[in-house]
């Protein structure tokens, strides 16, 4: 396999819904890593599938709820956890927040 390098803004696929965005930066047949974007006070949906995720926050405040454990995150902060536990974030400070995830298998988008 080639290397991938992708400049900021040239992301190949993105999804934006009510306070939420999510940019795919790569995917392969092994793995995606996406960038998420949440406003103030937005959650994301909770998921759950095969596989594990590894999340780091960039900038803001997210609790990250993994099962009945919730995790108040901040810039620097990081969690892995398997996929098959139902997971998702909510933004919980007081500017946007915006984190990076990286999962296997590829199954988000």
């Amino acid at each position: 396999m080639k290397n991938v390098f992708i400049k900021k803004g040239n992301e190949s696929k993105q999804k934006e819904v009510d306070g939420k965005i999510f940019r795919l930066l790569q995917k392969s047949n092994n793995m995606e890593a996406i960038i998420a974007e949440l406003d103030v006070g937005v959650e994301s949906d909770r998921y759950f599938h095969e596989g594990e995720e590894f999340h780091l926050v960039l900038s803001g405040e997210i609790e990250y709820i993994v099962g009945d454990e919730v995790y108040r995150m901040e810039a620097g902060d990081s969690l892995w956890h398997v996929s098959d536990i139902s997971h998702g974030a909510k933004n919980v400070g007081d500017e946007k927040a915006v984190y990076i995830t990286i999962s296997t298998p590829p199954t988000f988008m």
